[in-house]
């Protein structure tokens, strides 16, 4: 064999040292690992994102989603009772709900296939010509004697809710939601979702061509904020000269990266950069308008990852979720669920509405990232041989009181080692 044939195409990932500091372009791009995870990060062991309560608030409402790649259904199927099921019929498989969002109160579910119908809950009680057709004095076909409608519901994930925030697992052992956040990680979850209703702004969706783990990497990476987003170092929403810490639970999956909004305008070494544009005004300052919270206690920014599905996001008055639906090794669906508070007042809910507007897929700020996933996902593939560096503050993992480091990336990566077993 061609020495440099296998050593540009290596069969399988190939890590330089113990450490996760410089992480294979393979760990991007193979599909069997792809699946792997699939199996080890979404369908096992851990919690996925499914949505917000205040997404279905009635008897009846669903939303369609997605646990890694398997689509699901949140459905309120009684009065504040949340069920998660599987969209696959129980009878030939098909995924039988196609709209996003809507109500079945009356009737349950329905596969249009062969009219299979399920409870909201996921109970089957509904089985076309179950027991026969009568045709010239006698019965044709039916469903053998001992077929039992209870034993063929629609699969039924593992359901937890704290805060108003619905998570499922695949997996009926696993952890508690709390052990599975950690106490640290636990206290600023708490502190974005601390009791108050929920009500939805709004939604965005792109498909980004990238891996799905590069989410996860871009949110618990403070590097790049100040260097890329030019709204960010000019305005001082988000710079390395900012008041900061990141803390992870004790896994190192999740992260927390928390910020207080400093000056805007000129610092020497943070704002030398091509991004920061002295001359960069605002046709309107109601962009800006940004009031502090009582609940924020300090911060005007935290981000949140929940390894692996979701981000939590609160950057000034902005606050929402960021579902990440892989989609392949090599891209993925990105949702964003806008909301607010029902306490909100018009002027507040205005406020959410406007500084929105920074993220989405066309965000004055998001619209970056999305853009170098997608450019980073093509180095990747041209050259899996390689590795990425992420040796920013040094090769070691744990918590900082600083934005000058990538050590978020190398904890999460210290997690998929030990969870791949690569």
């Amino acid at each position: 064999m061609d020495d440099t044939a296998s050593a540009v195409f290596p069969q399988k990932i190939h890590w330089e040292s113990q450490g996760t500091s410089r992480i294979p372009f393979m760990a991007y791009t193979e599909a069997d690992l792809h699946r792997q995870e699939l199996e080890r990060f979404f369908y096992r062991n851990h919690w996925s994102y499914v949505g917000l309560e205040a997404e279905i608030p009635a008897v009846g409402d669903f939303k369609r989603t997605v646990v890694g790649e398997r689509s699901v259904i949140m459905v309120r199927d009684a009065e504040d009772s949340i069920s998660v099921v599987e969209n696959v019929c129980a009878h030939r498989g098909m995924q039988f709900c196609r709209e996003r969002h809507g109500n079945r109160k009356d009737g349950g579910f329905t596969c249009p296939y062969h009219q299979w119908n399920y409870t909201l809950a996921g109970g089957l009680q509904g089985v076309p010509f179950r027991r026969g057709v009568k045709q010239d004095g006698k019965v044709n076909g039916g469903m053998p004697a001992d077929f039992k409608p209870a034993e063929h519901g629609l699969n039924k994930l593992k359901v937890a809710r704290r805060g108003g925030v619905v998570f499922a697992s695949f997996d009926p052992e696993v952890e508690s939601l709390e052990d599975f956040m950690g106490p640290e990680i636990l206290g600023y979850f708490d502190r974005l979702f601390n009791g108050r209703k929920l009500t939805i702004l709004g939604y965005n969706r792109q498909r980004i061509p990238g891996n799905w783990k590069l989410m996860q990497e871009n949110i618990k990476d403070p590097y790049h904020p100040g260097l890329l987003h030019t709204w960010f170092v000019t305005f001082g929403l988000w710079r390395a000269d900012n008041k900061s810490e990141l803390k992870m639970d004790r896994h190192h999956r999740h992260a927390a990266m928390i910020s207080t909004r400093g000056a805007s305008g000129k610092a020497e070494q943070v704002t030398q950069v091509s991004s920061f544009k002295e001359s960069m005004k605002l046709n309107d300052d109601r962009f800006l308008d940004i009031v502090p919270e009582p609940w924020w206690g300090g911060p005007t920014a935290v981000m949140m990852t929940l390894f692996p599905s979701v981000i939590l996001q609160q950057q000034v008055n902005s606050v929402s979720t960021r579902h990440i639906q892989p989609s392949g090794p090599g891209a993925f669906d990105f949702v964003w669920t806008h909301f607010g508070f029902e306490d909100d007042t018009e002027e507040m809910t205005r406020r959410r509405l406007r500084q929105a507007n920074l993220f989405g897929p066309a965000g004055f700020v998001s619209a970056d990232d999305g853009e170098v996933i997608e450019l980073s996902q093509k180095g990747f593939e041209q050259k899996p041989f390689h590795r990425t560096l992420a040796e920013l503050g040094g090769r070691e993992v744990g918590d900082t009181d600083h934005m000058v480091t990538e050590t978020l990336i190398r904890g999460m990566y210290e997690y998929w080692r030990k969870v791949m077993e690569a």
